[in-house]
C-alpha cells in the first residue's frame, strides 16, 4: 500500500512544484544576467520533484567551459545527457539561435520549464529529444532536427562508460562545424563510481588533439571537464 500513497503524495505535490519553479524562472528572468550570474543559477536554481533545476559540476571548472563557449560566440549548441538542466540553462543564455538537449529520459513534464530558459530578448529556441543516443533511429531525429546546420559546440554528457562515451563522440562528431568545440564531463581518473569510465577515453582522444582541461583541483575525485577543438577543414 506504501507505493500508491507515495505516488499520490507526488501527484498532488507537482502543481506546487510548477508554480514554484515558475517563481524561480521570473526571478531568473527578471534583469540581464552575466555569465558567472547564469552559472551560479545552474548551480542554485532548485525546485522540486520533476521541476528541479540543478548542475553538478564545480563552479570554477562549469565557468571556465563556458567562457570558453562564450568566446567562439556559438549560434547552435548540442547537448547529450540534459538531467536536470543545469547545464542547459547555460547554453540557452550562450547560444544565438537554438540549442538541442537530449536525454535518455522522457522530458515531457520539464518541457514547460526547461523550453522557456532562454533569457528575454533571446532569439534562442530550445529543444529537447528524449530517447537513447545509441539509437540510430535518434541520431536520424538529430540530424532531422539540424536540417544540414552544425552545432558550434556540443557538450557530451550522458553515458559515462568508456565504450558509451566513445560510441557518442564517433557517432555524433559530425554535427559539429570545423573549428567548433566538444567538451567532456568527468575528465578525471579518480571517480566515485566504476562505471565513469571517461577518463580512460579522454586519456586516448587528447593525443595529438587541440585540447584544454578544467580540473579544479589534481587529486579530485569525480569532476574535471576536457574540452576539444574540431579541426579546421
Amino acid at each position: 500500500m506504501q507505493r500508491p500513497f507515495k505516488s499520490l503524495s507526488r501527484s498532488l505535490r507537482q502543481p506546487f512544484n510548477r508554480l514554484y519553479a515558475r517563481h524561480r524562472l521570473r526571478q531568473y528572468h527578471s534583469r540581464e544576467r552575466s555569465l558567472e550570474e547564469v552559472v551560479d543559477w545552474a548551480m542554485h536554481f532548485g525546485g522540486y520533484g520533476y521541476m528541479t533545476v540543478q548542475t553538478l559540476q564545480i563552479p570554477s571548472e562549469i565557468t571556465q567551459l563556458a567562457k570558453a563557449v562564450q568566446a567562439i560566440k556559438p549560434k547552435i549548441i548540442v547537448e547529450i545527457g540534459t538531467a536536470r538542466g543545469g547545464t542547459l540553462l547555460i547554453w540557452s543564455y550562450l547560444a544565438s539561435q537554438r540549442v538541442i538537449t537530449c536525454d535518455l529520459n522522457d522530458m515531457r513534464r520539464q518541457k514547460p520549464l526547461f523550453s522557456q530558459f532562454s533569457p528575454p530578448g533571446s532569439q534562442c529556441q530550445i529543444t529537447l529529444l528524449s530517447g537513447n543516443s545509441h539509437d540510430a533511429n535518434f541520431k536520424a531525429r538529430l540530424a532531422r532536427e539540424l536540417n544540414g546546420e552544425k552545432a558550434d559546440f556540443m557538450f557530451i554528457d550522458g553515458d559515462h562508460t568508456e565504450s558509451g562515451v566513445e560510441a557518442d563522440y564517433n557517432d555524433y562528431k559530425e554535427f559539429v562545424r570545423p573549428g567548433g568545440l566538444i567538451a567532456f564531463h568527468d575528465i578525471v581518473e579518480k571517480q566515485p563510481l566504476s562505471t565513469n569510465q571517461v577518463f580512460h577515453f579522454w586519456k586516448r582522444l587528447k593525443l595529438g588533439a587541440d585540447v584544454q582541461e578544467f580540473v579544479a583541483d589534481p587529486d579530485q575525485c569525480g569532476f574535471g571537464i576536457g574540452l576539444v577543438r574540431v579541426p579546421e577543414a
